[in-house]
């Protein structure tokens, strides 16, 4: 079998990834890399950030001959409506024409639904590092995405906002206390599209330093947590999930997603 072509699509700033490599995180790109790389080698990686990068209409141009294409996570907030962020919209709205299979993940999703026709607004609450007790809706329990997943999971997650009108025809696949809407699939023309406002690319580990990276902003700005140690009980809280959580289980969405683009 010939190698599948993957373009990521990389939804941070390019300064936000400079301060991620600046203090040893990965970007989520490279986090999607690692963990796409783990079920096989045999694909082949293009890379292109709507934000800043000057040849998108290069990029337009071949959009067809991708395999599949996954947006990842961002630091952004979609209703700010600034310049790169309609950058990021409209080019989501040439993918959704001419890419046959998305998958969309955290900011990904938000930016796909918006793109679409939904809606996307500030959530009354959000998760920091992990998101609990996500499950499985009927039609999530039947679309292949979720093959194999458990009906009830933890999982990875960092998110402030959410999905609160889908876009027409979109059906809702998976849901927790915090977000009515953690998983997604609709279609636009012939282009499939699965959303994920979680995070099964990205490991608890990498959480935690997000979380140490942010931590200010968590409570100075964001207001999540009154203190550090605040913090820092609920970093216990996510090693402990990571001392119970199964790898494969994790990103089993992942493998999915590519034995269907197969």
């Amino acid at each position: 079998m010939s190698n599948l072509n993957i373009l990521i699509v990389e939804g941070n700033l390019k300064e936000e990834n400079q301060n991620f490599s600046e203090v040893g995180i990965q970007t989520h790109t490279e986090s999607l890399k690692v963990s796409l790389s783990n079920f096989t080698n045999d694909l082949n990686f293009d890379v292109v950030n709507p934000s800043s990068d000057e040849n998108l209409d290069l990029v337009n141009e071949k959009l067809s001959n991708y395999d599949g294409l996954i947006w990842g996570g961002s630091s952004l907030n979609i209703y700010n409506d600034t310049p790169e962020i309609k950058r990021q919209i409209e080019f989501m709205k040439q993918c959704q024409k001419k890419v046959k299979n998305i998958l969309a993940i955290c900011w990904g999703m938000q930016v796909a639904v918006t793109a679409a026709g939904g809606e996307v607004k500030k959530a009354a609450g959000s998760h920091i590092g992990i998101a609990n007790e996500i499950t499985l809706k009927e039609d999530g329990l039947k679309n292949l995405i979720y093959k194999d997943k458990k009906d009830n999971f933890n999982s990875p997650a960092f998110n402030f906002d959410e999905v609160v009108t889908l876009p027409k025809n979109a059906i809702c696949l998976a849901s927790n206390r915090i977000n009515k809407i953690q998983g997604l699939f609709f279609c636009v023309g012939d282009t499939k599209i699965w959303g994920l406002q979680y995070h099964p690319e990205i490991t608890y580990e990498k959480m935690i330093s997000l979380i140490e990276f942010r931590k200010d902003k968590l409570i100075q700005n964001r207001k999540v947590f009154k203190n550090e140690e605040e913090i820092e009980n609920h970093i216990s809280f996510i090693k402990r999930e990571i001392a119970v959580s199964n790898k494969a289980q994790r990103m089993v969405e992942l493998k999915n997603w590519l034995d269907i683009i197969k």
